[in-house]
């Protein structure tokens, strides 16, 4: 699994005009699974984003992890993270899991993140979705199981 993590002040997620998920202060999480990705990739991931320190104390270091400011996850489906641009002008998204194994490990993402505490909001898995976010910082990273 990879995650692009990113540090908001606020975001929101829309499908077809429609606001399905929003959050105030939290991560943005762009969530892709690829074929050989388990449940262990899951819990993983989980554990590893919701206890990392990238959160400013009051000395403006990076000492607080999500859990400790109390944020939440706004949380969206990204199958083209494993999109190959190397070869061509077109990428190639055949390390994506196919969507039936994607939408069963992406949901249980979400709800281990939701079993250890966190407001979790998402989009609409496979929906083409509108991303809004004020990023904080800005701080982003690129998180993976492998």
């Amino acid at each position: 699994m990879k995650v692009v993590l990113q540090r908001s002040k606020k975001a929101s997620v829309t499908v077809e005009g429609e606001t399905v998920g929003q959050i105030d202060s939290g991560l943005v999480l762009l969530v892709g699974v690829t074929h050989e990705d388990s449940e262990e990739d899951v819990s993983y991931l989980a554990d590893k984003i919701i206890h990392l320190r990238i959160f400013e104390d009051e000395s403006g270091k990076m000492n607080h992890s999500l859990m400790d400011v109390g944020g939440s996850i706004l949380s969206v489906s990204q199958f083209t993270l494993y999109g190959d641009c190397r070869k061509g002008r077109r990428p190639n998204f055949m390390a994506a899991a196919k969507g039936e194994q994607a939408k069963q490990l992406y949901d249980l993402f979400n709800e281990k993140l939701q079993e250890k505490g966190v407001h979790v909001e998402t989009g609409v898995f496979g929906a083409m979705m509108d991303v809004s976010l004020v990023n904080d910082g800005p701080v982003t990273l690129i998180v993976e199981s492998k």
